[in-house]
């Protein structure tokens, strides 16, 4: 997926000179948010991490608390979530989703089946570091069945990387064996395979299974499976699925802003350009013209310019 991100490093960049912008735009009477916004969704997170550590050497203050004293609402969650550093981020956010009544599971599914194994890793880590307690106790902790062992599973961050040539057509039977062509499904097999191999290679495995059944496999996921279950599997496969959750979060009682805020930043460097590619083959309009449609003002103009363009 390299490459395939809206937001990359600025050239020429100088951390000194942007920490001076942003404090002459929260400075004296009223605040220059079209500043603020301009030049932190066209810096990539690593830029702004040094960013925030020159605002401080220079003015002896937190950028983070001075942004969050100066912007209000959606705004300003957004361009805190901007600060973040990626690793922190996740960890932040899956500790919500286990914390206190009920567990938010798409947001569980949505990070843990498209984060690569050093991220997971990494991941486990922070979150041991901030909160002091083990991740995995956690997600089990809130969790059943076949979809907490596939969850399970993708903690070990053990998934295969790059595609193994010699296993895609056994993997490929194995899946079609456990499912299709039999009474009932055999979901150890869905979950041993789907979790242990790269996205790449299921890629290609997902392809030989449609030329031996006949079926797409979200067809057959689809079919021989159900609940969080279906939607991590489904997840595993494919990053792009996450246009699924974009969608869901502009439809029905209003825009799910907290699920737009955390795709739109976390993917922003990575595959936006495949999700706007997906939205849009999915969807018959742009994810430019959803943000469009469901947000205004300053919070709209950010998430635009993390979009990176319209596919109209």
């Amino acid at each position: 997926m390299a490459g395939r991100g809206t937001v990359k490093p600025q050239s020429g960049f100088n951390a000194n000179n942007d920490a001076e912008v942003l404090f002459k735009a929260m400075k004296g009477l009223g605040t220059d948010e079209a500043s603020i916004l301009q030049l932190l969704t066209a810096r990539s997170n690593a830029q702004r991490q040094q960013i925030k550590a020159a605002y401080k050497t220079l003015h002896g203050k937190d950028l983070v608390s001075d942004l969050k004293s100066e912007l209000t609402g959606k705004f300003e969650t957004l361009i805190v979530a901007l600060m973040e550093p990626p690793t922190l981020y996740d960890a932040k956010l899956l500790r919500n989703a286990t914390e206190g009544m009920g567990t938010s599971e798409h947001v569980l599914i949505e990070i843990l089946a498209s984060r690569t194994p050093s991220e997971i890793q990494n991941i486990i880590q922070t979150y041991k570091n901030e909160y002091g307690h083990n991740l995995e106790d956690d997600v089990t902790g809130d969790t059943t069945g076949h979809f907490k062992r596939m969850l399970v599973i993708l903690l070990q961050a053990s998934r295969q990387q790059g595609v193994q040539e010699g296993s895609i057509q056994s993997d490929a039977k194995a899946l079609f064996d456990a499912g299709e062509k039999k009474f009932g499904t055999d979901e150890e097999q869905f979950i041993t395979i789907l979790g242990n191999r790269s996205a790449e290679h299921l890629r290609r495995v997902f392809a030989e299974y449609m030329k031996m059944s006949g079926f797409q496999i979200e067809e057959s996921i689809n079919r021989e499976t159900s609940g969080n279950l279906k939607e991590v599997l489904l997840a595993v496969g494919k990053t792009p699925r996450l246009t699924l959750h974009v969608r869901v979060c502009a439809t029905g009682a209003g825009t799910d802003d907290n699920t737009l805020i955390r795709i739109m930043v976390s993917r922003s460097e990575i595959d936006m350009l495949d999700i706007r590619a997906e939205f849009r083959r999915m969807f018959a309009t742009s994810l430019n013209k959803m943000i469009k449609g469901d947000s205004s003002g300053d919070y709209c103009k950010t998430l635009l310019l993390l979009c990176g363009g319209d596919d109209a």
